[in-house]
């Protein structure tokens, strides 16, 4: 039996559950570790330990000779990492001979054979789908459920937030928040791909029952005066990505990354009393940075990838207009994070509302999400018929007032929100005796207006479901497209898009991808009524605020593609700074950031606003930061230079169109 782990072997005593002691001892089992994960990150492959369990795995197998063994995977290194370099060829060299040599040999007491399980800790009260569904498919049991299990669920649906339940404690290191270095910026949680860092205000009440350990300073601001902030990290649900490190603009930095060892007796229960701590969302424009990140995300504790480029974008959608979302989502990435059986992330507020989410076919989710804006609006128009209907009955001064309120503002989040909560307190009652308030009682679900937001990746939105994307568009109905743009299909492994820029090496494009990116936002432009933004958060926080802001406000169709830096892409500083990366990618010119704004057309100014300044970075540099376009040098050099030469040119026609566009010469 061989285990990864970073213990010596005089740990195992006190580490080792007392069942797997027992298995090892009574099975005579011959029982070896290796510390596979500091030698990884000694050799300088970071997380990746594959290749270092694989040559400790055909040691002790002895399947093959070992030294056939050896011969054989640094013939599969050459072939399969070859491209990326000669220096990715010997760092898997390196970890082929480490795991052949740092294999440990434990001896196994007899003493094990007869370990005693420790005390067994009061089980904590889950809802009865975690317990009876969630724990026996998450503990690969999901066979042994009976039918009858799932009665009352025979739709499918799966109920939200219970990704929360499972605390998977799979980083190796976790951030550690620095007080004193704090300058209260949230930028760390605003870009947490899990949302497993944020910041939390106390009042007087709370901050006397907080436990010692649960360090807090003075807010800073005008509007959190009497209020006490701290900076709270879940160590179980953080990935380990190192984004929120990377980002902290802090003099000194306010988080520093540590073993997960070294925080979870103190850290699991802060998070667990922060989770008792109220939201207080209210005080701070959630226009800004910073106010927005005192709101709850309803989108947390995903499957993604630690540094995901996607999903820090949906959770940040669902900290400004979550409790009346509803997710119609092409499948790709975003249905394996968003939706992996029994595990979901999008979750509910304290009033129980959040995102409603639904997985369509690749090829129609546009389609699908519209026919889910189209049931619910007719849904609406009955209201405003039966209110219609109402307002020519004998029924109180203030409800009639709160009907018209409704009618005015039914198209409007905040503004049918405060006219619903006006009309819940008369559907009860002797009222309800008429047929016009029965019917809006029977109805009373819809009577805040839903935010439709249709989201997938590139491979679906200029490729495969791209038809029913522009029909959607060209429809003139009020939704919101949300595309993340990893210029590849991501899920399925990495292949090329139309998405896929010039040069970019891909599945079938491995000799780099000779024909230009896809401009869909321009394309979507043409219409003259659709907002249309790009976006790239690590780039500037604010204006993907702005543009996520403008578009839910905007009475039509709106199309955001956001870059997201992908696994795919072979980013040189790994997917740590794959926020800092978003910025590169900026100022070297390979990505703009724009907003197209039918609004400001109809007050005779110009739609287009280019949020990009001129490119200072070099973009050939930016290309040598992600392997690939590095790897085309290696396979393909002579056709490498020229396709990075046109890669270039095609961003500087790009930016030059958006120029002109920007001062209303086209």
């Amino acid at each position: 039996f061989l285990l990864n782990c970073i213990w010596k072997p005089e740990e195992l005593e006190k580490k080792l559950p007392a069942k797997v002691k027992r298995y090892l001892a009574r099975k005579n089992i011959n029982f070896y570790t290796v510390n596979a994960v500091d030698i990884a990150a000694e050799i300088g492959l970071g997380n990746r330990i594959n290749m270092i369990m694989q040559a400790a795995f055909f040691k002790l197998a002895n399947v093959i000779p070992i030294d056939d063994a050896v011969k054989y995977m640094k013939e599969a290194i050459k072939t399969t990492y070859g491209r990326k370099g000669d220096k990715v060829v010997q760092m898997n060299y390196e970890a082929v001979d480490r795991g052949l040599d740092s294999l440990v040999k434990i001896d196994v007491p007899a003493s094990w054979a007869d370990a005693e399980d420790e005390a067994v800790e009061e089980v904590k009260e889950v809802p009865e789908f975690i317990e009876k569904i969630a724990e026996p498919m998450n503990s690969q049991q999901g066979d042994k459920l009976p039918v009858s299990a799932f009665v009352g669920m025979e739709d499918g649906t799966f109920p939200p937030g219970t990704a929360q339940y499972e605390k998977r404690g799979i980083a190796v290191n976790v951030p550690e928040w620095q007080i004193d270095n704090c300058i209260q910026c949230n930028q760390c949680a605003f870009v947490c791909p899990h949302a497993a860092i944020r910041p939390f205000l106390l009042d007087e009440e709370e901050q006397k029952r907080a436990p010692e350990t649960f360090e807090t300073k003075k807010a800073i601001g005008k509007a959190l005066a009497g209020l006490t902030y701290r900076i709270q990290v879940s160590p179980l649900d953080c990935t380990g990505c190192g984004n929120c490190v990377d980002i902290c603009p802090a003099k000194e930095k306010a988080l520093v990354m540590k073993p997960l060892e070294t925080q979870t007796e103190k850290e699991v229960p802060n998070w667990e009393f922060a989770m008792t701590v109220t939201v207080k969302d209210k005080l701070m424009p959630k226009t800004t940075v910073k106010g927005s990140q005192f709101a709850q995300p309803l989108l947390e504790f995903s499957g993604a990838c630690a540094g995901c480029g996607e999903t820090p974008y949906m959770k940040v959608i669902t900290q400004l207009f979550g409790d009346r979302m509803v997710i119609a989502n092409a499948t790709g990435c975003s249905s394996i994070w968003g939706a992996s059986a029994p595990s979901t992330p999008y979750t509910v507020n304290a009033e129980g509302r959040g995102p409603a989410w639904a997985n369509s076919l690749f090829e129609d989710n546009a389609e699908f999400g519209f026919g889910m804006n189209t049931a619910v609006e007719h849904l609406r128009d009955k209201i405003e018929e039966s209110m219609k209907e109402a307002l020519e009955l004998d029924i109180p001064e203030e409800l009639k007032q709160a009907f018209n309120e409704w009618i005015e503002a039914r198209d409007d989040g905040e503004g049918s929100r405060a006219a619903a909560d006006k009309i819940m307190p008369f559907l009860e009652g002797d009222l309800l005796n008429l047929k016009p308030i029965k019917e809006i009682a029977d109805r009373k679900d819809y009577l805040v207006k839903r935010s439709q937001w249709i989201v997938g990746g590139d491979g679906w939105a200029y490729d495969i479901g791209f038809g029913g994307l522009d029909h959607v568009l060209a429809s003139g109905e009020d939704v919101n497209v949300l595309v993340f743009d990893t210029e590849v299909y991501s899920n399925t492994g990495g292949q090329s898009s139309k998405a896929t820029p010039t040069a970019a090496v891909a599945k079938f494009a491995a000799s780099g991808k000779r024909t230009r990116k896809k401009d869909l936002g321009r394309i979507a432009m043409t219409y003259g009524y659709v907002y249309v933004a790009q976006v790239a958060m690590g780039a500037d926080m604010n204006q993907f605020l702005k543009a996520i802001r403008e578009a839910e406000a905007y009475k039509g169709p709106s199309l955001i593609i956001a870059y997201a830096p992908c696994i795919n892409h072979g980013i040189r500083g790994g997917m740590g700074q794959s926020q800092a990366q978003q910025k590169r990618a900026v100022e070297a010119g390979y990505w703009h950031l724009y907003r197209y704004n039918p609004e400001l057309a109809k007050e005779g100014k110009n739609p287009f606003i280019l949020d990009s300044k001129e490119p200072t970075a070099s973009f050939r540099d930016f290309l040598m930061s992600e392997v690939r376009y590095t790897a085309l040098m290696k396979t393909f050099p002579e056709e490498a230079e020229e396709l990075f030469a046109k890669a270039e040119q095609d961003a500087k026609e790009r930016y030059e169109i958006y120029k002109k566009m920007a001062e209303g010469l086209i």
